[in-house]
């Protein structure tokens, strides 16, 4: 693995944690609201989150690198409502997003076909968590203000299974 793919992929560890960090601390804003379908649904968030990781540290591990850990850190921690969260949240996406493009530049500009093949699935998982957090969006934007929509909506939410990953299942 070239050194610059690999400082690259040890970086997208440490932003897959943040978003990981980022959506607990979103769960705990849920909590404090009592809006527990919410808080359930970023806590299934931040566990994929952490797959996520796992996924780039276990793909360095098998090309014998060497992963390295950096602190982590979020520039957010506060919100007003269920619509900034979701706002935020899509914003996230978006941001990872562009993060997952570059890497796919970096494989292939380097012609390293191992990592591009590995990202194919973070291109793939990337579609699906941009257009589930605007989805929520547009759905909290659609009850405004009324409190029976949003309720509708948190016990929608709280449907969602969290599933913790097993050593070499797929999230």
């Amino acid at each position: 693995m070239k050194k610059e793919i690999l400082d690259a992929f040890n970086a997208q560890i440490k932003a897959e944690m943040e978003s990981a960090y980022l959506y607990l601390a979103m769960a705990a804003y849920f909590d404090a609201e009592s809006l527990d379908g919410f808080s359930a649904w970023m806590k299934a968030q931040a566990i994929e989150e952490m797959g996520h990781a796992m996924r780039f540290y276990q793909h360095i591990i098998d090309r014998d690198g060497t992963v390295e850990f950096e602190p982590l850190g979020i520039k957010k921690a506060r919100w007003d409502s269920a619509l900034e969260v979701f706002t935020d949240t899509l914003e996230h996406e978006r941001y990872v997003t562009s993060r997952i493009d570059d890497l796919v530049q970096l494989t292939q500009e380097h012609r390293d076909r191992a990592g591009r093949h590995f990202l194919e699935w973070f291109v793939e998982e990337q579609i699906e968590e941009e257009a589930t957090a605007s989805k929520v969006l547009t759905d909290i934007k659609r009850v405004g203000d009324s409190g029976h929509g949003l309720l509708m909506i948190d016990r929608e939410l709280g449907q969602r299974q969290i599933a913790l990953p097993t050593a070499g299942e797929e999230s």
